[in-house]
């Protein structure tokens, strides 16, 4: 998930999504998927997303719950997903599993002591984006026909790699690391209420007197989901160290310290593997009836949590190819 300490390094501003109409952006889908998956489990029964054969699809809800903030504010989508996991992020991995455990282990007890409150919350806590979860998922979107790309690595990387093409607007994620992708310009909020907020990669470094490279040096030193940070290095001082000694390897030489595979960290931010085999759609004609009968047909979900998320598809598409004809 990324240094949230890089939040106060970005440029960060409030923009209306009446400035993004026609906008394509480019979603970090793990991560838009795991903040609706959560979401769903801590606000809604399991029956109502559980199969017969006790299959959980709380994923179905909460994709068919987000993709109208798209569809009502013009925008296109491009779900990006992620690819084969670097063994850098082994120890990020583990870290999470271990977390994971303890959330589950407390969800036990919480179910024993009856506590529905705690337990809803541990729930969502303990989710993770399963098999079933992801390929329901891309069913669904292709259903919606919403385009998918298959990123060969890290799915912020390749969208971040698309943006700096010129072949997206945007990317979308909540992960302060699209900074170090160098995506030109995120969409953060998007899983939020009202508009989104804007981070903008120029912008961060002209107010830091950076350049990418020492940009992705200054987070090394603080840390980041391939490497611990060095003891008492936090956003000034990195950027500080950076500034006095010129880039990553001297300010580890002054201080004596040493960071594993900082070479490969370095590169997987600025030279992310990634692929060219995507297209971006001009429009976008979702077969709603047939996304509907995934969901409520073939994945048991009860219609009346997805009723209104199909409906808003239905009107904002439908009110979008008029706004084109106007």
């Amino acid at each position: 998930m990324g240094n949230a300490d890089l939040r106060s390094l970005a440029a960060l501003e409030d923009v209306s999504f009446g400035d993004l109409d026609g906008s394509v952006v480019a979603v970090d889908a793990h991560n838009w998927l795991y903040r609706y998956l959560t979401t769903t489990v801590k606000f809604t029964g399991d029956a109502k997303y559980t199969t017969g054969d006790g299959e959980e699809v709380a994923n179905l809800i909460g994709v068919v719950q987000g993709l109208p903030k798209f569809f009502e504010h013009d925008l296109t989508p491009v779900f990006v997903f992620d690819g084969a996991v670097t063994d850098l992020k082994d120890d990020e991995v583990e870290k999470r599993r271990a977390q994971r455990e303890k959330y589950e282990s407390e969800l036990a007890d919480a179910r024993e002591a009856g506590d529905a409150a705690r337990v809803a919350k541990l729930d969502s806590r303990s989710q993770r984006l399963t098999d079933t979860i992801v390929d329901t998922t891309r069913e669904l979107l292709s259903l919606l026909d919403v385009p998918v790309v298959d990123a060969p690595a890290e799915g912020e990387g390749q969208a971040s790699v698309m943006a700096r093409r010129g072949d997206v607007d945007y990317v979308g994620t909540e992960d302060y690391d699209a900074l170090l992708f160098g995506a030109p310009l995120t969409l953060r909020q998007l899983t939020s209420k009202g508009d989104p907020e804007l981070m903008d990669f120029e912008a961060t470094l002209e107010r830091h007197d950076l350049t990418w490279e020492q940009l992705v040096d200054a987070a090394i030193l603080m840390g980041t989901d391939f490497n611990e940070g060095i003891s008492g290095i936090g956003p000034k001082t990195a950027v500080s160290e950076i500034h006095e000694h010129g880039d990553l390897y001297a300010v580890l030489e002054a201080r004596g310290e040493h960071i594993d595979h900082a070479d490969r960290i370095r590169d997987l931010f600025l030279d992310p593997a990634v692929t060219d085999e995507y297209e971006i759609p001009d429009a976008i004609e979702p077969d709603v009836d047939a996304a509907r009968a995934f969901v409520t047909d073939q994945w048991e979900v009860d219609a009346d949590e997805v009723a209104r998320g199909f409906e808003r598809i239905e009107e904002s598409v439908v009110q979008t190819g008029l706004d084109r004809w106007a």
